[in-house]
């Protein structure tokens, strides 16, 4: 039976393990002109996917916490008419490392920013539910539970009320706010290169990985 360096594994979920990004730059798009900004090109997603939509919509548009608060409330209701799971795909070969980690007995978690509702849709519509212990993600006003640094202790604190021994956990993930707040927590990262990101971003993860293979062969042996 295969076994892992890890004694439990912490997942980003957007640029990870889903790929979400149709979707969100449709809602993207009609947002912001709704609130009469200019929509952002696909080159420009990168900015977007990963950090709390509430600090993209002041970082990315210029607008007021009172004003990101209005975009992101009419974002989510976007999200909500659109199907949390419209246009969603997953990396290939990752959903096979989520079941043979299950398979190897290594408890895991989501640490998304992504609001856990959505967490919660993507991971039933991909049918992997029987291979998380738990699923952590943002609350809905992306406020009381937002940061990455937070998600991951969050998602640490329910593994270990569940039983699961944190003593040697890892976090995989696509961006810079996946390494800071894994580092925050004293979690080595895996960055994937396949996500939403510039590769200067995982200079300060433990490792790297270029490919669904790359990844098992960090976790699995």
């Amino acid at each position: 039976m295969a076994s892992s360096p890890y004694s439990c594994v912490l997942w980003d979920v957007d640029g990870t393990i889903a790929d979400a990004s149709v979707g969100i730059l449709r809602r993207l798009n009609v947002a912001l002109t709704h609130f009469g900004h200019p929509a952002p090109t696909r080159e420009q997603l990168v900015h977007w996917i990963g950090p709390p939509m509430f600090d993209s919509f002041q970082a990315q548009a210029a607008m007021t916490p009172e004003q990101a608060t209005e975009a992101v409330a009419f974002y989510r209701t976007l999200g909500k008419a659109d199907g949390y799971t419209t246009d969603v795909s997953t990396y290939p070969g990752v959903p096979e490392i989520i079941r043979d980690l299950h398979a190897a007995g290594v408890p895991q978690a989501t640490a998304s920013s992504k609001p856990e509702i959505q967490v919660d849709a993507i991971v039933d519509f991909f049918e992997l539910r029987p291979y998380f212990l738990t699923t952590v993600g943002a609350t809905p006003d992306e406020a009381t539970l937002a940061s990455k640094t937070d998600i991951v202790a969050e998602a640490l604190r329910r593994l270990a009320e569940r039983g699961a021994d944190v003593s040697r956990p890892v976090l995989i993930g696509d961006r810079h706010h996946d390494v800071e707040g894994g580092n925050a927590n004293g979690v080595p990262v895996i960055f994937v290169e396949w996500g939403f990101s510039d590769s200067h971003e995982g200079d300060d993860a433990a490792f790297r990985a270029a490919s669904a293979d790359d990844l098992r062969a960090l976790l699995l042996n």
